[in-house]
């Protein structure tokens, strides 16, 4: 039986489904801890007791492992790590990527995964360097297309992940992407992006995404290799990844380091501990200090809250609110609200899969004047019917001596003009902002704008008390003989 994905809710690009593998199922959003056989800080059977429906590890590490590699032969990897979920492999790419060449070919790792009993296998990808030029990172990418496509000669029954690799450039991994699209493989790992998060590259993050996302099926579960820190988790989503492995539970863990939503902090320098998991409920700040199983409390504190993000964007999807969500968590670094900004540019490409009706609309700023709603509502102002005389109501009271109107539009922020029967539709009826701003001002406008141009012979009067009345002739210049200002 072979991998399978199954999407049941959207929301942006985000997606919540079901992964298949075999005669085992599990949740998406997921995420794989990352398990090393010599150093298990938390034991599998412990994860799996939090609710870990699989995890990853690493099958050069076992097979260079005196300690391991022969029972992985004869027991397999669910007995050896005491796990009944789904065990997914690396390959050694990494390895090789930081040391060098590490003796072990493409078909022998694919050979040693599935004897080990792994049931998602990685090839022995080249992970591509961000400072790769062009020409570099092109060829390092044909190589692994090849090995992809030699491993599917071994790995036949589906079980096989094809990485989408090509460094920072964007055609290489729309090229890698489609290539992987046209084999038929459904796991999808986008690779080599761990240098871009540990340098706050999250522009270049969201552009490789977007990218890979471009070529691939709409119907791939899309892992994001390395990716795990919470605090980024929202935004990847955001853009269609499924699946994210983490090891920074147990590597921060030993550098003290204590995960939050909005960051890392440092243990050593908390008085408090603000988190409502088992750990923190039953440890103050000094016990935990002074712990002897400081580091393993430290681990299992950043798993719960790694996993319970991973709940918390489930819910967000389902909801209808990942926007809010992203928007919130992408407030926490400067460099993720870049990577949000840049996320918006694709706002065209991320309205195609959000959906058209959700339960809320929160204004938190300029960023949500691109959100996908915001444009999906201007391409619809065009499709309302203005007759020969309108009135648009944008603030203030109507004077009594206007002529009878044809129609009459409300006006909401940062949507604009709406007829007052859609008052309690979404999103107009499910949209909550403060007092009005320049920015909100202008989107409305831009609804608006359409709205007067799609309807080219009507004669509008628009109503404002004058406070925004400069911005209002600014945005709507083009057709002064066509508006009055009452």
């Amino acid at each position: 039986m072979s991998i399978s994905f199954e999407v049941i809710h959207k929301d942006i690009m985000g997606r919540t489904g079901k992964l298949k593998v075999g005669d085992k199922t599990a949740k998406t959003p997921l995420l794989l801890p990352v398990i090393n056989p010599h150093i298990q800080i938390i034991k599998p059977e412990e994860m799996e007791k939090l609710g870990v429906e699989a995890l990853i590890t690493n099958a050069y590490i076992f097979s260079k492992s005196e300690e391991f590699r022969e029972r992985a032969l004869n027991e397999g990897l669910h007995n050896i790590l005491n796990f009944s979920g789904i065990i997914m492999t690396d390959s050694g790419a990494f390895q090789q990527s930081v040391y060098g060449d590490v003796s072990f070919t493409n078909t022998e790792t694919v050979q040693f995964q599935r004897a080990i009993g792994s049931e998602i296998i990685v090839p022995m990808d080249i992970a591509t360097s961000p400072d790769r030029d062009h020409d570099e990172a092109d060829a390092e990418l044909s190589v692994t297309d090849k090995r992809i496509r030699e491993a599917l000669t071994v790995i036949d029954d589906g079980h096989l992940a094809a990485p989408v690799q090509g460094g920072i450039h964007e055609d290489l991994r729309l090229k890698a992407a489609e290539s992987v699209r046209d084999m038929g493989v459904v796991f999808c790992p986008v690779g080599a992006v761990v240098p871009l998060m540990e340098n706050y590259r999250y522009r270049d993050l969201v552009r490789v995404v977007m990218a890979a996302k471009e070529g691939l099926s709409p119907s791939s579960c899309i892992h994001l290799f390395g990716a795990g820190h919470p605090s980024m988790f929202a935004l990847a989503t955001a853009m269609g990844c499924d699946v994210f492995d983490s090891a920074a539970y147990a590597l921060y863990a030993r550098e003290g380091r204590y995960m939050t939503t909005r960051g890392s902090l440092k243990l050593d320098e908390l008085n408090e501990l603000p988190c409502a998991c088992d750990v923190c409920r039953k440890h103050t700040a000094e016990e935990l200090k002074k712990s002897p199983e400081r580091e393993r409390l430290l681990a299992l504190h950043n798993l719960y809250v790694t996993l319970a993000e991973i709940s918390t964007i489930r819910q967000a999807i389902l909801d209808g609110t990942l926007w809010e969500l992203v928007d919130e968590r992408c407030r926490s670094h400067p460099l993720l609200l870049d990577g949000y900004r840049e996320l918006l540019k694709y706002r065209e490409r991320l309205e195609e899969s959000d959906n058209a009706v959700k339960r809320r609309f929160f204004y938190r700023g300029s960023e949500s004047c691109q959100r996908t709603e915001v444009l999906r509502y201007h391409r619809m102002a065009e499709r309302f019917e203005a007759g020969d005389i309108s009135l648009i109501k944008i603030s203030g009271t109507v004077p009594s001596d206007l002529p009878t109107f044809d129609s009459v539009f409300l006006f909401r922020p940062p949507f604009g003009p709406y007829p007052p029967e859609l008052s309690e539709t979404f999103p107009v009826g499910q949209t909550e902002i403060p007092g009005w701003d320049d920015d909100m001002v202008k989107s409305g406008l831009k609804g608006v704008y359409e709205l007067i141009r799609s309807n080219p012979e009507t004669e509008f009067y628009i109503c404002m008390n004058g406070e925004f009345e400069d911005i209002a002739e600014l945005c709507l210049k083009d057709f002064e003989e066509r508006i009055r200002y009452v």
